[in-house]
């Protein structure tokens, strides 16, 4: 499946590209040495310039500035009109990028059986270094271009501070220290390495004794012992390892290991995450050849020629699922993708797209032929490539809805280690998991504080996974692309080959195969044992001719077989199959076809109802049969066309007009009857049912519909949560998973008149089965019923509207930040270190922890921050101990802490254990507990929500109305009227006290006034205590109102007839009034002394 996600055309070819990790920008340099940052999200231009030559604006705005703070303008030449040269490349930098490079050496390394520190998943944030700012920074020949995007401001480093060398590339070194400054490596044209520091901008450091041609290509990684390494390529054909481990007093730095690598030069170098294993180095040469060296013994593992006479200009490591053997990424002056598959053993090269099929063909003259110069895959997001060609910047997705061949199975009611199994090439896995740490911060543990004052479990101390892979004996029949799935009941696992087409059932106790057939798509009922597959033919064979055969009989019997084909292609899409795996393990079929409609079925999703998908007549290419269904049909591995990926339409695209009407072709069936249930409703990508059979979740592309099953299907809302890929239920939480962020989904159906008419018919059954057994068991005696004074508290069942809160709980950026030059004031002195300056800004952040009453440790902010989301698709697990579980592409298990009160609280809530969040509600700051009881409100626990130590008098007055707790609601509403002693029973007070008291004459008009305020509330209060036969609290406000209704004007018309009738109505006026008339004489006095 590929979609072309962005384009932009030029009219100059493409050379150098990057794209950000975490914001949708993407910067270029054309042969011209023009540079654009595009935002290919938006379709945006956000800054052009010219490096090459002298940038006019630059030069002017450089001028601007300096005479706006006060500085003489230099007599020598600025920087910014010293001429760029030929850009030799581009890159971002910023806070976002030094982690996630960091990340991505630190992930690669730990894979290595002998690595040092295996918990990938602990890996803790770099203390920030460029804090609020976003560089872009242009390698040219003539200089170094430092431009923060944020201000706009630039910083221009002239070959001449650089020992006047050429600079041909740059890499950025990792430095975790708190104090350290950024720091840049430039390749110089001599083969000595220089390094600069983005804080003094000054030369710090050398690599020498290394090359002796001029240096093409700089990379970092980490080795499998922890050390850092900075890998560098030159024109001399050598690949040296250089100590990126160094001191601040090491001036000049030999290498570590120098190994011939290429004939006439080294192109570009990268770094292969490796399953299981060590890193390992991919090289592209002049020679046109690609090699492939181990990173622990730094020996050659592999070389080949990837195109033939053909060299390769840009290397990209790949870890796609859809793809789960081709790891590399290359591509030459055509117009292809290439992508090797198996590169250390088979290493074959075969075309990943072709590029001239995306784009519109009226952009390419006919004369002209589309070529790529340059090429980039996403570093979080694997499912992009952007490409440089001669016409543009493309930027194709590739299938962003496939998921890890990975599933979790059942964990035991005791047990704390929890188990997934996995597929890699032909072995099937499993993958025991649990949290390493004695003490879970996760379960809660009563004001554990780390050292540097943040909740232990929180976004900045990730939690510690301690995971074991296991090889299961059990084979599985092929290596290419397959979807994994688990019964109802964990006891069995389907494999789905959808390109053979082939599945497998499981069964989890011994790995013994159960059933397997030919099947495209398959899908599980939630309710039991029981799933439905789609049935897939084999094409027939084409017949042979003999050589003397007519033309004429060829092509009768190519018609004969095309015909046969289509008619078995279409019979096999048409047959949904359900079968049922018994106690014994056998499967039995229920029912050989479902569904009577004459479209192909291109879909399945399972759950407590049976969906089936339909191809519309609408769709014309043949990738848009299988675009949004769960399992997508595809052909890779061999099997198919010979492009991995085919263009498609998928009906949902952006492209798309949104006037454009939605294609009905989703149907529900039951898994008893196998009959439709309701009408056809539009095709979701992915469908999600809760355990208990209450809620579902049908995801389309830009929002998720959420509905409730019980006491009928509802339509409940839906949740603007864009391109999800997967989500799993817990209760009445849906824990969503989206290219770049976690969300939790916290639902609740509410209350709406159906659930209330149900209600009744449940206790009418309820009463007649009783009556039933009582007439069997006693006869018509049992019926007789003897009249008399009965009190009867009735329930009052409110109607609530459904509630629907999102909560984001992982992305892939940092948190929201000042800069450090807009929130401290200038300093004269900017030496190297800037630990003084990080010192202020610490003691001015807002700490996200505060110390309460008893030592427990009271989170001050709403929702934590957001954590860091793992690269790559996901399986979301679930929550199990208190954390939600998360599988990446490489099999290694994620934990996200859910240990802030504001989201513990709420999974408590959901969960049903509403006492339980109360609790946890005295680590959350006060400030919020408001929020906290809106939410639990609309949970259904506003009797619960009372017992929030901070709410605001105002919604524990509607929360008390909520639960009947009338008292309380007097209570809150004389507080907030200032009328408590409005109304009481003064037999002691007589006029002359009243007038003397001057006092009181502010307190009588305030009270008024509060009364007049919420005199709504007021008659609300009043109705509800009539209603539950509450005299007294009725008696209590209608006094309060009494009063304020003697006052001419203070009520208005519909409050002074709704007043008298309440007062009409109610049974004790005499005293009433007697009681009202001494506040009413003494309120008239007063006002007229006043």
């Amino acid at each position: 499946m590929l979609r072309l996600r962005a384009f932009r055309p030029t009219n100059e070819k493409i050379v150098k590209i990057a794209l950000h990790p975490t914001h949708p920008w993407l910067v270029t340099a054309d042969a011209s040495d023009h540079v654009s940052v595009w935002n290919w999200e938006h379709r945006q231009v956000i800054y052009e310039l010219k490096a090459g030559g002298v940038d006019q604006r630059r030069l002017v705005g450089a001028k601007l500035e300096k005479l706006a703070e006060g500085e003489s303008v230099p007599k020598g030449k600025p920087t910014e009109a010293i001429r760029g040269g030929s850009v030799k490349q581009v890159s971002f930098f910023d806070d976002d990028v030094r982690f996630w490079q960091l990340w991505r050496n630190r992930s690669a390394a730990a894979e290595a059986p002998s690595a040092v520190n295996q918990l990938t998943s602990a890996f803790a944030s770099p203390a920030p270094s460029t804090k609020g700012r976003h560089f872009l920074v242009i390698c040219c020949e003539n200089k170094a271009i430092f431009l923060d995007l944020v201000t706009m401001r630039g910083r221009d480093v002239p070959k001449q501070d650089l020992d006047n060398k050429s600079l041909l590339c740059m890499e950025f070194l990792s430095r975790s220290s708190a104090g350290d400054s950024p720091l840049v490596a430039f390749g110089g044209s001599d083969g000595v390495i220089r390094v600069l520091s983005m804080m003094t901008w000054k030369l710090v450091r050398r690599y020498t004794g290394g090359h002796k041609g001029s240096i093409s290509c700089l990379m970092t990684f980490m080795a499998s012992s922890g050390e850092a390494l900075l890998v560098s390529g030159a024109s001399d054909g050598l690949l040296i390892l250089w100590s990126a481990d160094h001191g601040q007093d090491s001036r000049e730095l030999v290498p570590k290991l120098s190994l011939k690598a290429h004939d006439g030069g080294v192109v570009a170098v990268e770094l292969s995450r490796v399953i299981g294993g060590a890193p390992q180095l991919i090289t592209i040469g002049a020679d046109k050849t690609l090699a492939i060296w181990d990173t622990i013994s730094f020996k050659e593992l592999r070389r080949i020629k990837p195109v033939p006479k053909l060299a390769c200009h840009s290397i990209a490591s790949w870890c796609h699922p859809r793809a789960p053997n081709l790891d590399i990424l290359t591509c030459v002056k055509d117009s292809y993708i290439w992508a090797i598959e198996h590169p250390t053993y088979s290493a074959l090269t075969r075309p990943l797209c072709d590029l001239s099929s995306l784009v519109p063909p009226q952009i390419v003259a006919p004369n002209k032929k589309l070529r790529v110069y340059c090429m980039v895959a996403h570093p979080l997001q694997p499912h992009l490539v952007a490409t440089g060609t001669n016409i543009g910047v493309i930027v194709s997705e590739f299938d962003a809805r496939s998921l890890p061949p990975v599933v979790p199975i059942p964990t035991p009611a005791e047990s704390r280690e929890h188990s997934a199994v996995y597929i890699v090439e032909r072995e099937l896995k499993l993958l025991n998991f649990q949290l390493s740490n004695a003490a879970n911060p996760s379960l809660g543990n009563n004001g554990s504080l780390s050292e540097t004052g943040k909740l232990l479990g929180d976004s900045l101390q990730p939690l510690h996974v301690k995971q074991i892979k296991k090889h299961i004996s059990t084979p599985v029949p092929h290596d290419s692309y397959s979807a994994l799935s688990v019964s109802s009941s964990g006891k069995y696992l389907a494999i789905v080959w959808p390109d053979i087409p082939y599945f497998s059932i499981y069964k989890v106790s011994d790995w013994s195969i159960v059933d397997s057939g030919s099947a495209r798509l398959l899908a599980w009922d939630t309710c039991c044992d029981r799933f439905a597959i789609l049935e897939s033919a084999l094409p027939p064979r084409m017949p042979v001719l003999p050589k003397g055969s007519s033309s004429r009989k060829a092509k009768e019997a190519a018609a004969a077989a095309a015909q046969a084909a289509a008619a078995a292609a279409t019979a096999a899409s048409a047959n949904v199959q359900v079968r049922i795996l018994l106690d014994d393990g056998t499967s039995n079929i229920l029912m050989r076809s479902i569904g009577s409609r004459s479209e192909p079925v291109v879909g399945l999703h399972g759950g407590a109802l049976l969906g089936v998908a339909y191809r519309t007549s609408r769709r014309v290419s043949p990738g848009a049969a299988t675009a949004i269904s769960t399992i997508q049909s595809m052909p890779l591995s061999g099997f198919g066309s010979s492009s991995s990926f085919a263009t498609y339409d998928d009906g949902f695209s952006s492209q798309r007009s949104p006037s454009e009407a939605v294609p009905q072709n989703f149907q529900l069936f039951s898994w008893e009857t196998f009959q439709p249930v309701g009408g056809l409703l539009p095709q979701p990508e992915w469908t999600a049912w809760d355990q208990t059979v209450e809620y579902c979740a049908l995801a389309y592309q830009h929002y998720i519909v959420i509905c409730s099953l019980r006491p009928q299907f509802r339509y409940l809302g839906d949740v603007a949560i864009a391109y999800a890929t997967g989500g799993v239920w817990q209760r009445r939480q849906l824990f969503v998973a989206t290219p770049t962020t976690i969300e939790g989904v916290f639902v609740d159906a509410g209350v709406a008149p159906v659930d209330i008419e149900t209600r009744k018919k449940k206790e009418e059954m309820k009463l007649k089965e009783a009556q039933s057994r009582a007439l069997a068991e006693h006869g018509e005696l049992a019926l007789i019923t003897v009249e008399g004074p009965q009190t009867v508290a009735e329930e009052r069942l409110t109607l609530r509207p459904p509630m629907l809160q999102v909560v984001r709980l992982a992305s892939f950026q940092h948190a929201p930040s000042v800069p450090p030059f807009l929130s401290l004031p200038k300093q004269s002195k900017v030496d190297g270190d800037d630990s003084t300056m990080l010192k202020e800004m610490e003691e001015r952040k807002v700490n996200e922890i505060a110390v309460g009453g008893g030592g427990v440790t009271v989170a001050v902010t709403r929702f934590p921050t957001e954590q860091k989301r793992p690269v790559g698709p996901l399986i979301v697990v679930g929550v199990r101990d208190g954390v939600l579980w998360l599988i990446d592409r490489y099999m290694t298990v994620h934990a996200l802490s859910l240990s802030h009160p504001g989201i513990r609280c709420r999974c408590l809530a959901a969960y049903g254990d509403a006492v339980s969040a109360v609790k946890w509600a005295s680590r959350l700051a006060r400030e919020h507990h408001d929020d906290l009881a809106q939410f639990m409100l609309g949970m259904g626990y506003a009797t619960e929500a009372l017992h929030l130590p901070g709410i605001s008098k105002r919604l524990e007055f509607d929360l008390a109305m909520k639960s009947n707790d009338l008292k309380r609601a007097l209570q809150c509403l004389l507080t907030m009227s200032n009328s408590r002693d409005i109304g009481q029973d003064n037999p002691g007070l007589d006029l002359n006290d009243i007038l003397n008291l001057t006092a009181k004459k502010e307190n009588l008009v305030e009270a008024v006034q509060g009364i007049v305020k919420f005199a709504r509330e007021f008659l609300d209060l009043i109705d509800a205590a009539d209603a539950t036969a509450q005299a007294d609290i009725a008696r209590e406000a209608l006094k309060r109102l009494a009063t304020a209704g003697s006052v001419k004007g203070a009520l208005q018309g519909h409050e002074l007839k709704g007043l008298a009738l309440r007062l009409a109505n109610h049974g004790e006026l005499t005293r009433l009034s007697v009681s009202c008339n001494v506040h009413i004489l003494s309120f008239r006095l007063v006002i007229g002394a006043v």
